[in-house]
């Protein structure tokens, strides 16, 4: 045992040098996935398990026990961020077709693994309402960024890039229901209306009061003119929000993305949306790097204890297959409903496959909610199939955007002329122009850096002193 190296250490040193091995060694395995195309989660997951008991045993039990916050945390943040998609004059265009199109897939999926789990492999009733919860989730993370490294345009991502935004909204809301239903089981309360009731209307009262933070926000925030503090405005405002969710014991992760929604309507506010994304990586790296640490790698070769004889490898696989399967046929059945055009009907399923870090996340709260061995099962079962996911659904998300024709490898293809002009020019002069309209269209500069890059300017255009005392501009 590794960690048997921080004996003697005082417990300050000992947390100091843990975050430090999950930060550098998250990065370190980016490194060499990145060379695979295999997205970072992939790679914080991995790391966490060979630092963790079943590797190298780097991190000490205590400090994990300790971070129990941080679910919460990265959660609010994904959640918060995911809030930008959610405009209403965007939702207003195709908003009803598009949320039927949601349903059905999220629906499908989640019914398909209730039926596999409790139907067909007999586990108990609170546990597979949450494992069927949380099979409604996607990773958006894994689909923009295919979208972004093809350049794909067109009918097909506009509805991808819709419903992916409303997916987690299904997969949250389904997630309250199951972890309502599942407290009531465990607790002996049965199905009655109290029981499950007063835990969803806690929910809708979070979603008021993460609309209220929302107005705040935009009211705190319109009277600053330091982007620096507009940013901590923003993340003191989120860690408020979620130490009231934890006082009375419900997720914050509704009442995050209201928060979200209220602000980027009364603001059209981007921005502060980009700071955030780009403040929170090192979060959410620790977040997934500690769900590697605590995976239970024995658990998964064995019984699944209390929740049912099936070992949970079996239930894992079996459980990546039939999601799969869901989010396919549903997909495929709500188009057919809202009558969306072919490559929507046929390809759209193949780019909800990835699922990470909502899901992740509400795992973690989900064993919490759980407890003992049910808690363990649910999430060795997310983290081990988010693995897979994980590898297989950036090919998948990129495969059905070729299919659907939503992007092209030939110039001619992306970057058309005029029929007209093709006939009065030679090869080489219809290269160079299509180069140049590509240049055209690319970024000058990331807009999450250039957010920041604002926010050090500022600081010195309001703390000028600060630079005359040291002779050097603060960076």
């Amino acid at each position: 045992m590794l960690n048997g190296l921080y004996e003697g250490l005082n417990p300050v040193a000992v947390t100091i040098i843990s975050v430090s091995i999950m930060l550098i060694g998250g990065f370190a395995m980016t490194r060499l996935t990145s060379l695979l195309r295999l997205p970072n989660v992939t790679a914080y997951i991995i790391v966490g398990i060979l630092i963790g008991p079943f590797g190298l045993d780097l991190i000490p039990e205590n400090i994990i026990a300790h971070t129990d916050f941080l679910p919460d945390i990265a959660l609010a943040f994904i959640a918060f961020s995911t809030a930008e998609f959610f405009r209403f004059s965007t939702l207003r265009k195709n908003g009803l077709k598009v949320l039927l199109l949601t349903l059905f897939e999220s629906i499908a999926a989640s019914l398909l693994v209730f039926v596999l789990s409790y139907l067909i492999l007999g586990l108990n009733i609170a546990f597979s309402v949450v494992l069927a919860a949380l099979a409604a989730a996607t990773a958006p993370a894994s689909t923009l960024m295919t979208i972004r490294q093809t350049g794909a345009k067109g009918e097909f991502v506009e509805t991808l890039l819709q419903v992916v935004a409303l997916d987690d909204i299904v997969g949250l809301v389904a997630y309250s229901l199951a972890v309502s239903v599942a407290v009531a089981v465990i607790s002996g309360g049965g199905f009655n209306i109290g029981s499950v009731g007063l835990p969803l209307l806690a929910n809708l009262g979070a979603v008021a009061l993460g609309a209220l933070f929302g107005f705040i926000m935009k009211l705190v925030i319109s009277k600053s003119k330091s982007s620096d503090n507009r940013l901590i405005i923003a993340i003191s405002l989120l860690f408020a929000f979620c130490g009231v969710c934890a006082m009375i014991e419900i997720s914050p992760l509704l009442g995050c993305m209201s928060m979200g929604t209220v602000y980027i309507n009364m603001t059209d506010d981007d921005k502060l949306f980009k700071q955030i994304n780009y403040f929170s990586p090192p979060i959410l790296l620790l977040f997934f790097v500690r769900s590697g640490v605590s995976f239970n790698l024995g658990a998964l070769f064995s019984a699944g204890g209390n929740i049912g004889d099936t070992p949970l490898i079996i239930i894992g696989v079996l459980y990546f297959f039939v999601r799969i399967l869901g989010k396919y046929a549903g997909a495929f059945a709500g188009a057919v409903v809202t009558k969306r055009s072919a490559p929507i009907r046929n390809y759209l399923g193949l780019a909800l496959i990835p699922q990470a870090g909502v899901a992740i996340g509400l795992a973690s709260l989900g064993a919490r909610a759980l407890g003992g061995e049910s808690g363990v099962a649910l999430q060795t079962i997310i983290l081990s199939s988010s693995v897979l996911y994980e590898l297989v659904g950036p090919a998948c998300a990129k495969l059905s955007l070729y299919l659907s024709g939503s992007y092209s490898n030939k110039i001619e293809n992306i970057v058309p002329v005029d029929e007209a002009e093709a006939k009065s020019k030679n090869e080489v002069e219809l290269l160079i122009e299509r180069i140049n309209v590509i240049r055209k269209e690319l970024p000058q500069e990331n807009p999450a850096e250039k957010a920041f890059t604002e926010a050090a300017e500022n600081y010195d255009l309001y703390y000028p002193n600060q630079r005359k005392r040291t002779g050097k501009r603060r960076r």
